[in-house]
């Protein structure tokens, strides 16, 4: 089909966009970031980051794998691994957000010549793809497991429907259309019934039918959910729950095997049953999702516990020693909780979804936007080498910043969450305005009978708890602004009405339902008092240590902050005694310095192993900030004082 002009949203574009709902997005015309700590990190993003993810695609050749098939030479000329090409298109999509946010003229053109160079690759029929098909490759589709031509599709896709949502007039939109109808012609009832080893597809045909109408990208959709789990795909060597068809989606009791591919799977299970009314498939996400920040995501809000497959491990397996907790699996996981919350209402999703994008997605990048950690540790033993700042990296695992790496899927996701951060905050009903996550922003769009309403939010989260929401724009009715209430301020939060009336909140949801006046405030005010929190028993590799939370943060211990020679291996703390702040967001402990005696055999017939302990103040900073004073050892779970 052809892609109607039409379909721009006149929200200014949204990621996700679903036809019902209990919760509706708003774009980012509707929502404008306009400082504070996200508004830093989008300005960083426009600034650094986009300019430098397309250098090192060109440099390392994943452009000109496009080029290259034009012009014949793809088979002996092409760069990078069998995935690249859905980088360049991740990248599109985050420059086509900045571009509807900020106008950005780079982006722009960045967007129309990539645009060119890929649409001379297309193939007639709508195939495109530089690692398989042509002279000298693989055939199509002949390797589902690991080939990711289909997941290369849905980036295709999903930065065609952002193009298409802003109104960016891009050929680039039809390539996308033109490989959908591929996708449905070769794979749909009668054809290939095969499906991706790495899903992402299934969202991105749901988000084209939510775009252009066309039907069939929602069947095709929901025909790859129920495809999986029976057994279609080799077996490999991490089990066929590596591509999450060991078991049938509805029938998983929790998220399993490769983190990113179970959450882009979820994410489309999900926009299935919402756009067909599968109540049943919905609610068995919600439940996998329960399971699975129940027993097997990490106190950051990360999940990957398994290096080996960059999987979930079993119930309770959180090393945070040899935590993975991809970047991209951060991403993911905020994909699915943003479109649980608006299938739900449910603000539990935007909890998890704020300790998530505080403590993994914006740990992510270097203050500059220039390297970025691909995987997310909780404890650092070992002091790593500055990463060389003119090549590409093998995949991080020894945890330092890197401006490159030979799988570079996370700078190009954070690029696009960055551009688009601000259609997360804010949803609407016909009833009012509902504040998921705290940010200085810009707020207008209009209500169920076109009514106009808009407020501005002030506040310095999350270095502090007051969050201020002045009313910009109102209609003669009354209507509700709500506000959640995180799951963390158990204790201590109130809420203040326009007319002063001062009222203790709860976690969850508080409302405030008026004829507001244009000048009116409500104010949220969150205790931010650091507090220990302690692991559940049964995470063997936890036992007798706890970890520190100001607010939505998490704390950690950096041998930057230690005396010369002390490692944070040497860190005692005491939970007792209480946690004071030391500014900068950082707060000292009570605790020690221990010395251990190394010995010809590390283990004894006593239980004590400390040598000595020096008394001492511990100085503990936000763990999105670690490693940004050089290479450091670090911990976030700190072995009790005995």
């Amino acid at each position: 089909m052809t892609a109607d002009a039409g379909a721009r949203d006149d929200t200014g574009g949204r990621p996700v966009a679903p036809s019902t709902g209990r919760l509706r997005p708003l774009g980012l015309r509707e929502v404008r970031i306009t400082g504070g700590f996200w508004g830093h990190r989008q300005s960083v993003n426009a600034a650094a980051t986009l300019e430098h993810n397309l250098s090192w695609e060109r440099r390392v050749g994943w452009i000109d794998n496009f080029a290259a098939v034009v012009e014949g030479r793809v088979g002996r000329d092409r760069r990078g691994r069998e995935f690249s090409d859905s980088d360049v298109y991740k990248l599109i999509e985050g420059m086509a957000w900045e571009v509807a946010r900020t106008g950005d003229t780079f982006a722009a053109a960045s967007i129309a010549e990539l645009s060119k160079v890929i649409e001379r690759a297309q193939e007639p029929d709508g195939y495109l793809n530089t690692a398989f098909g042509h002279p000298g490759q693989g055939d199509r589709y002949s390797d589902l497991e690991w080939g990711h031509e289909l997941y290369c599709y849905g980036h295709l896709i999903q930065a065609g429907v952002a193009l298409l949502r802003t109104g960016f007039d891009s050929p680039l939109v039809e390539v996308a259309v033109r490989a959908a109808d591929h996708v449905c012609d070769t794979f749909g009832p009668d054809g290939n019934q095969g499906f991706c080893g790495h899903p992402v597809i299934e969202m991105a045909l749901v988000e084209l039918y939510r775009a252009t109408g066309e039907r069939r990208y929602l069947h095709q959709a929901k025909l790859f959910v129920d495809r999986r789990g029976h057994g279609t795909l080799a077996d490999i060597e991490f089990g066929r729950a590596y591509f999450q068809d060991d078991v049938p989606i509805r029938d998983a009791d929790a998220f399993h095997g490769h983190a990113v591919r179970a959450l882009y799977l979820a994410s489309g299970a999900v926009d299935v049953a919402v756009e067909t009314g599968d109540d049943e498939l919905l609610a068995a996400i919600e439940r996998q999702w329960e399971a699975t920040v129940a027993r097997r995501t990490y106190v950051t809000g990360g999940m990957g516990s398994r290096h080996m497959d960059e999987a979930f491990g079993e119930d309770f397996f959180l090393p945070p020693d040899r935590a993975y907790s991809e970047t991209c699996a951060a991403v993911a996981s905020v994909q699915l909780s943003w479109r649980l919350l608006l299938a739900t209402g449910d603000v539990r999703y935007a909890d998890l979804t704020e300790r998530t994008l505080y403590n993994v997605v914006a740990t992510s990048p270097a203050d500059d936007g220039r390297s970025f950690f691909y995987v997310n540790t909780l404890h650092r033993r070992h002091v790593g080498p500055l990463p060389a700042t003119d090549r590409h990296h093998p995949r991080a695992e020894s945890s330092v910043r890197a401006p490159w790496f030979d799988v570079s899927c996370c700078p190009n996701n954070l690029a696009r969450t960055f551009a688009s951060l601000s259609t997360y905050l804010v949803t609407a009903d016909d009833d009012g305005l509902q504040v998921h996550q705290y940010a200085d922003a810009e707020v207008s769009t209009r209500l169920g009978e076109g009514r106009r309403v808009g407020f501005e939010m002030r506040t310095g989260y999350p270095d502090d708890g007051a969050v201020v929401l002045r009313v910009t724009e109102t209609s003669p009715a009354p209507w509700t602004l709500s506000v959640r209430v995180p799951a963390w301020a158990a204790d201590g939060a109130a809420l203040i009405e326009p007319d002063g009336t001062r009222r203790p909140v709860g976690p969850g949801v508080a409302s405030v339902t008026a004829a507001f006046a244009i000048g009116d405030e409500v104010r949220l005010e969150l205790p931010l008092e650091p507090h220990w929190v302690r692991p559940d028993p049964r995470i063997d590799a936890l036992r007798g240590t706890v970890a520190a939370e100001r607010g939505p943060l998490v704390l950690c211990a950096e041998s930057a902050d230690l005396p010369a020679g002390r490692d944070v291996d040497a860190v005692r703390v005491d939970p007792a005694a209480p946690l004071s702040p030391d500014g900068d967001g950082s707060v000292l402990a009570v605790g020690a310095l221990a010395s251990v005696d190394d010995g010809s055999w590390p283990y004894a017939a006593d239980a004590g192993t400390d040598a000595a302990t020096t008394p001492a103040r511990i100085r503990l900073v936000p763990y999105h900030s670690w490693a940004a004073r050089g290479p450091s050892t670090m911990r976030v779970w700190l072995p009790v004082q005995e």
